[in-house]
């Protein structure tokens, strides 16, 4: 019986604690429960400012001569004298002598020419004698009608044939002439030579490439354009100015370690799109490169890779922000007037490294956010502040709290 005894001494003792158990549980206070604060994102914002703009272009390209030429001879020879111009990057004058060939055998092709047109102007001198005399063997006035002798009898035909022969040897002795004096290969316009390929001794024959000159006249530069660019130029496929209304292209490259600037005309841009870029071309010239249009004596010189810039249409009025208050291409997030954070879509006319220029989608006057914003929200609760009215340590809460433990770039999304 004792070892019964004993059992159920333990299970009342058991009963007895978790009945006292339960009993505290039931009877304890209920802990003070308290609200959680909720945390305001802090955000750096911009004023939009309302102005007008002027679009900006920028393009590049390769500058190229508007005329070059290969200089070949149109009659053979051998070389005899060649300019000291004549020399890789020699510069040239319109008119000058760069190579002269033997003319011997084609001063001797002219006397034999003017020897010839000689002996048919005699020839013919003693036709028009010889028909002179057969007309006045004719009495016209007791002649009848009927009997009015014929051509052949007057020896018209011989003379009409003494004529063209002295024409013909007029001919000679002019292409003797032409032939003797493109012995004196010369350019005509004023250039630089950029390859020389003969010399004093060579023998060419015609067609032979002596070298190649380019002109120093104008200069052009192919100028690539996207759709959008024609879009921000109001200009259309195929545009060709007016004369001395063309409009003003802004060249610009380092030579030397200094930027060095041009100012060139637009001239046209092309009827077609290119089938491999997708691009439209436009073409720009710069007259007198070498000379009266350098920068400080440095010339916008042919193969130099330019940078461009041309003004576009007008816009009035435009919205300008940041370019860091720009979230992937048209969206931007706005702090109203009740601290509430507003995603928009803007249309973006212009932007650059450092601004926008939108035509709608904000208004001048509202705060634009520019710092990044982790997990956006429309409608969330946010604490604008303008850049630069915090410290440094004012800046690292305020990217804290709006980014939470992860670090994004400055632009944002």
């Amino acid at each position: 019986m004792k070892p019964i005894f004993q059992i159920l001494g333990v299970v009342v003792i058991l009963a007895v604690a978790i009945a006292a158990v339960i009993t505290l549980s039931a009877t304890k206070p209920e802990p003070k429960k308290k609200a959680p604060e909720a945390q305001v994102a802090r955000l750096f914002t911009e004023t939009v400012e309302r102005t007008a703009a002027v679009l900006t272009v920028r393009t590049q390209g390769e500058v190229q001569p508007r005329t070059a030429i290969d200089l070949v001879p149109q009659v053979g020879g051998k070389i005899v004298a060649v300019s000291d111009q004549f020399v890789e990057g020699g510069h040239v004058t319109a008119g000058e002598t760069l190579v002269r060939l033997d003319d011997s055998d084609y001063q001797l092709a002219l006397m034999q020419a003017k020897s010839q047109l000689a002996q048919s102007e005699r020839l013919l001198a003693e036709e028009e004698a010889n028909a002179e005399i057969r007309r006045k063997q004719w009495d016209w006035d007791e002649l009848r009608k009927s009997d009015r002798p014929e051509d052949l009898a007057l020896r018209r035909p011989h003379l009409a044939e003494r004529r063209a022969d002295v024409a013909a040897a007029e001919a000679n002795v002019a292409n003797a002439q032409v032939n003797l004096q493109r012995t004196k290969i010369t350019v005509p316009f004023a250039g630089r030579v950029t390859e020389k390929a003969a010399d004093l001794g060579q023998f060419v024959s015609p067609g032979t490439r002596l070298g190649r000159v380019f002109s120093t006249e104008t200069v052009q530069v192919r100028l690539p354009l996207t759709d959008a660019q024609l879009g921000k130029l109001g200009l259309t496929i195929g545009y060709v100015p007016e004369p001395g209304a063309e409009p003003e292209v802004r060249f610009s490259a380092e030579v030397g370690g200094k930027l060095r600037h041009w100012t060139g005309k637009l001239k046209r841009i092309n009827a077609q799109v290119d089938a491999e870029t997708r691009l439209v071309y436009a073409l720009a010239e710069l007259d007198d490169p070498y000379g009266a249009n350098t920068d400080d004596g440095v010339p916008m010189a042919v193969g130099l890779f330019v940078n461009a810039e041309l003004d576009g249409r007008r816009i009035d009025p435009a919205f300008r922000f940041p370019r860091a208050g720009l979230r992937n291409t048209d969206t931007v997030y706005v702090v109203n007037d009740d601290d509430k954070l507003e995603i928009r879509q803007v249309e973006v006319a212009d932007s650059n490294e450092q601004r926008v220029l939108a035509t709608a989608g904000v208004v001048p006057g509202e705060r634009v956010v520019v710092s990044p914003v982790r997990n956006p929200i429309a409608g969330m609760a946010v604490e604008a502040m303008q850049r630069g009215a915090a410290g440094e340590s004012d800046v690292a809460t305020g990217a804290a709290q709006a980014m939470g433990s992860t670090s994004m770039p400055g632009g944002g999304f």
